[in-house]
């Protein structure tokens, strides 16, 4: 399957640069599988939407300020020419950091990307601070280098590193949103119902089909007798990064930190094994449950258990890596609410392989045409 079939032509002025002020204000397209056709809504109308025996599930990661600036040492960077007068403060300048994914505890490592990063090797050393030119609050040194250019970098200790994020990191705000983030988006580009602060919540990207709900549509919910469980992903650098070849099977995702609490586990398999619907808000979270059904399947420790195996989740902790794309057989989901999302990007893909790849593409060219808002600050599709 070639990535270029989930190609669409986006005009700029379609990529949502601020969220609307009203959460539940956003447009919804409602898209249904099998007469093949969708029906163009408002989100607040998606508690009627819902059957009164389904089971939505969502999303409740925290996005926390991963986004650091500083500046680096320069001394093991490589030089950029020994005539440039200018080489010195280049090397010594600012760098822009965005760390992905916890590696290590003590001393604290992580995963990151690095702007501008090809310059920046091993051993380099990076001052953070905020504003920038202020003495350093944190430093790290660069301890490797991945294989598309991510770094991985290890903090010196300090007994508040986490506190010290918090203050000094910026909201990482996705690269289509063409502006510097600001403090109201320390709660707008969070979910109303994102795990309390000082959890250990790390993700560097908001579930952004989450980003609708509000207090009031939640209570709607429950008020139809409809259930809600809690599940947590913490998005990570697989959200970032782009499909560098030309079929989609050789495509491979990295691994993202997972929970499943027992509570929601029960949902889900007494759900199932009920025939009720399973309703996701948002990619993150199929991607999650579905990962969670294949590892119960593949590791079911009896041939009993393995029948039953394929369509339930087992609670716990683990790092998936499914990629779901058209021909993908679902287990667990049966329904989904997401934004619209990139041009020959996995979250794409995933949506094709649970709506059918021509209608979804479809109504994606239908979107554009009715001036739906696209992506992380956009509307939204409901995919049934």
């Amino acid at each position: 399957m070639l990535v270029s079939a989930f190609q669409y032509d986006l005009p700029p002025e379609r990529i949502a640069q601020e969220p609307l002020a009203d959460r539940a204000a956003s447009c919804l397209l409602h898209l249904n599988r099998l007469p093949g056709s969708w029906q163009d809504r408002k989100f607040r109308e998606f508690p009627d939407l819902l059957r009164p025996d389904d089971l939505l599930v969502v999303n409740n990661t925290r996005v926390f300020p991963a986004r650091l600036y500083g500046h680096r040492s320069g001394q093991r960077a490589q030089p950029l020419s020994p005539h440039n007068p200018a080489a010195r403060d280049f090397l010594r300048g600012q760098v822009e950091v965005l760390l992905t994914r916890q590696v290590a505890d003590d001393p604290i490592e992580w995963e990151c990307l690095v702007r501008p990063g090809r310059k920046i090797g091993i051993g380099e050393k990076l001052y953070f601070s905020d504003p920038p030119g202020a003495p350093p609050e944190l430093e790290a040194e660069v301890t490797g280098r991945g294989s598309f250019g991510e770094r991985r970098i290890r903090f010196v200790p300090v007994a508040d590193f986490f506190a010290r994020v918090e203050r000094i990191g910026h909201v990482p705000l996705p690269p289509y949103i063409d502006r510097d983030d600001r403090a109201s988006d320390r709660e707008r580009y969070q979910t109303v119902y994102a795990q309390t602060p000082g959890s250990t919540a790390r993700s560097v990207a908001a579930p952004t089909a989450g980003l609708h709900f509000t207090p009031e549509i939640l209570q709607q919910i429950r008020a139809r007798g409809i259930e809600i469980a809690e599940i947590t992903l913490h998005v990570g650098l697989g959200t970032f990064q782009p499909v560098r070849t030309g079929k989609v099977e050789d495509h491979k995702l990295h691994r993202e930190q997972y929970e499943i609490p027992g509570e929601a586990a029960q949902a889900i398999n007494r759900a199932k094994a009920q025939g009720r619907r399973v309703v996701a808000v948002g990619t993150t979270t199929v991607r999650t449950l579905e990962y969670a059904a294949e590892f119960a399947a593949k590791h079911a420790a009896k041939q009993a258990a393995e029948r039953t195996g394929e369509n339930r989740v087992e609670a716990g902790r683990g790092e998936a890596d499914a990629f779901i794309y058209p021909g993908y057989r679902f287990r667990i989901i049966d329904a989904l609410l997401t934004n619209f999302h990139l041009p020959q990007s996995t979250l794409l893909m995933l949506v094709c392989a649970l709506g059918g790849k021509e209608l979804v593409m479809a109504a994606y060219r239908h979107a554009v045409e009715a001036g739906y808002r696209f992506y992380s600050y956009g509307d939204c599709m409901l995919v049934e």
